[in-house]
């Protein structure tokens, strides 16, 4: 999971840039990036640390032009090195080239190891530079065909912005893996991985790049921008965890509003799994907040903010110490010792992983005075890895991959514990208008080989 954010045709496109980067932070925090392009020039700047504090008023001079393309990581391939950030940027034998992509290859070893076999050299580990090489062993001067070329031998997720002097490219693979929406800024035209950002520049959200489509920009023209399907249409497979989970609670994303959806996930959950003799439902923030509310709207139990959370740590979610992740439930979770004494709590999440940090919490509920501890996660269990974005352990690490639901229920140490059903799920998130989700760390059906 990272963000991508790109801007075509404005005097201040990095600090615009910028701007767009800040509010998608949630989508990656290791490190982030940005290349402008200015009389046919790119400009780079790219550190490990967050937007706000890589992208200084200085440094943001330094990338001068009318377009621009940003980019922060989140490693969920290649790791967590500084060779890895991106936008990357290269010069090929046509002219230089830089590429912001969401999502993961699931073809890429094999193609690396090709690729090396024919004589590429990486100075990355990231799954992104597989794409850099193929454009460029192409040998094709025109960067539309060259990235077409390329794309049809790549499997996976991926949402790119790429550019040269010439254009700016917004691509979505087949399936729709990731999110990526266009938008009007100004007299500007502006790519996002969500809507989040849009807001906060003032930018008119227009649309999805729809999956399987090119947008292209011309750079030097007046042109308006121009799209095609270059790709075989297949089956739409969007990334349900984006709505579970990942997006922005203000973000639009699929065509539906985060927070509507993630309220009726909350709804569907008191359906098929109601505590009537609860005192009040209280989420893990913030993640389980939305759901939360939905819950106790529709089970008529009053809802209360039982737990704290410090915002001074990150997500344990995604924190690749598991001593970093006990130990920051000490940390960051803190029940309202005395306001839970002597109550029967309903306590909504959106995702029960690994279980630790559920059976660390629902001890320190209990140290509170909760009497009864019900946990409802707002998600089917998650049994089976990502491959195409998300940063999930291993199968064997996965708690529901080797228990049942009782099993789950007494290692967390919880009264009772009920998960969102797949039907459930895909019924809050399906519409006419947006059919056709990936759920595979549910299911285990995964779209690709």
């Amino acid at each position: 999971m990272c963000a991508i954010f790109g801007i075509a045709g404005h005097p201040e496109a990095s600090n615009v840039t910028y701007l767009g980067l800040h509010a998608l932070q949630h989508r990656g925090q290791e490190g982030a990036g940005i290349v402008s392009s200015h009389e046919e020039t790119p400009y780079a700047l790219k550190k490990r640390g967050l937007v706000g504090d890589i992208f200084s008023s200085d440094e943001l001079v330094r990338l001068p032009g009318r377009q621009a393309i940003g980019h922060t990581r989140y490693s969920t391939s290649g790791g967590d090195k500084d060779e890895n950030l991106q936008p990357f940027l290269v010069r090929t034998a046509s002219g230089w080239v830089t590429v912001a992509h969401n999502g993961n290859l699931v073809n890429a070893a094999s193609l690396t190891a090709r690729l090396e076999k024919m004589g590429s050299i990486f100075q990355s580990t990231s799954d992104t530079e597989v794409i850099v090489h193929l454009i460029a062993r192409t040998g094709e001067p025109d960067l539309i065909k060259a990235l077409t070329a390329a794309l049809a031998q790549v499997e996976g997720a991926y949402s790119l912005l790429v550019m040269n002097q010439d254009i700016l490219i917004a691509v979505r693979d087949p399936h729709g893996f990731r999110p990526l929406v266009m938008g009007r800024f100004q007299n500007s035209t502006v790519f996002a991985s969500e809507t989040t950002a849009f807001d906060l520049i003032g930018a008119t959200y227009e649309r999805e790049v729809a999956p399987g489509e090119m947008v292209i920009l011309d750079l030097k023209g007046k042109e308006a921008p121009r799209s095609f399907y270059p790709f075989h249409e297949i089956a739409h497979k969007k990334c349900v965890f984006e709505q579970i989970y990942f997006a922005r609670p203000d973000s639009v994303v699929y065509g539906a509003g985060v927070y509507e959806t993630r309220k009726s996930l909350g709804k569907q959950l008191a359906l098929e799994h109601p505590v009537s003799h609860a005192d009040m439902v209280i989420p893990v923030p913030d993640s389980g907040v939305y759901a939360a509310i939905g819950y106790s709207e529709q089970a008529k139990i009053p809802f209360e903010m039982g737990i704290i959370r410090s915002h001074y740590m990150g997500r344990t979610f995604i924190e690749p110490s598991q001593s970093i992740r006990d130990f920051g439930v000490k940390l960051k979770l803190n029940p309202l010792n005395g306001f839970l004494n002597g109550k029967k709590i309903v306590v909504v999440d959106d995702s029960l992983v690994r279980g630790t940090t559920s059976k660390k919490l629902i001890q320190h509920l209990r140290d509170a005075g909760a009497t009864e501890v019900h946990l409802r996660i707002s998600a089917p269990p998650t049994i089976h890895p990502c491959f195409y974005g998300i940063d999930t352990p291993t199968q064997k690490e996965l708690l529901a991959s080797r228990n049942s639901v009782d099993q789950i229920r007494n290692f967390i140490g919880a009264d009772s514990l009920g998960y969102l059903s797949l039907d459930g799920l895909l019924q809050v998130c399906t519409s006419k208008s947006q059919p056709g989700f990936c759920h595979a760390c549910f299911s285990g059906e995964y779209p690709t080989h």
